[in-house]
């Protein structure tokens, strides 16, 4: 694998995008020392490197990213992920409000906690968050899953249309749409899939505590509402 070194430290974060996306077609992997909480790390960044933050990174970090796998070894802030496309978004510690708000595809991995909308208007893709989720997680998601290892708080799946929330934790309450059921066997073992193969180690017992949130509104033979 070909690696290239970016020193951040005396880079704005115009200069250090163009870096990256100079490199990222002649390397395989990049590895960022001093991000020193930078904003907009690898924004819109389109080719398939690896990219490793060593340190902490700052509001949207890797936006609008199709096809990049980036690692952040501590936290990062608002918006990480944000309107992702494809690709990888792991943060080995916590992260500010909004983390995968809008993916349409890919994955976005917190370990620690999140702060509020998590997830918001997300259409497709996967996010997990290892910790807790603040107010509004869901919030009007359309698509995806959203697996939340901790609890959440207040108005969780606020104006859910499609998509599903999943809770190991505690559900402080519901926002407007949202319901609240039990895991069927095969959303355990998706769930399991998954979380196994981004290193979470839960138990058995764990996976049938698993609580989804979901769209709760039907609709009548003729389309309409109930």
């Amino acid at each position: 694998m070909r690696e290239y070194t970016i020193d951040a430290k005396d880079m704005d974060e115009k200069t250090l995008n163009r870096s990256i996306k100079e490199h990222a077609l002649d390397y395989d992997k990049l590895i960022i020392k001093n991000p020193q909480s930078k904003h907009n790390i690898a924004a819109g960044l389109i080719e398939e490197v690896e990219i490793e933050i060593v340190g902490s990174a700052g509001y949207f970090v890797g936006t609008m990213v199709d096809g990049a796998k980036i690692h952040i070894t501590r936290n990062a802030g608002w918006f990480a992920g944000d309107n992702m496309t494809g690709g990888e978004l792991i943060i080995e510690g916590g992260s500010g409000d909004g983390a995968g708000q809008g993916i349409y595809n890919g994955t976005v991995v917190v370990k620690g906690d999140t702060g509020s909308r998590t997830g918001e208007i997300m259409k497709g893709g996967t996010v997990i968050i290892g910790g807790n989720s603040g107010f509004m997680t869901g919030l009007l998601m359309m698509g995806g899953r959203l697996i939340v290892l901790g609890d959440v708080t207040d108005d969780a799946g606020e104006s859910i249309m499609r998509g599903t929330i999943y809770v190991l934790g505690q559900v402080k309450s519901l926002g407007k749409k949202a319901v609240l059921k039990h895991t069927t066997l095969d959303d355990q073992n998706e769930l399991k899939e998954v979380l196994t193969k981004y290193g979470f180690e839960l138990s058995d017992i764990d996976y049938t505590n698993f609580k989804k949130i979901t769209n709760g509104e039907t609709k009548t033979e003729s389309g309409g509402k109930k």
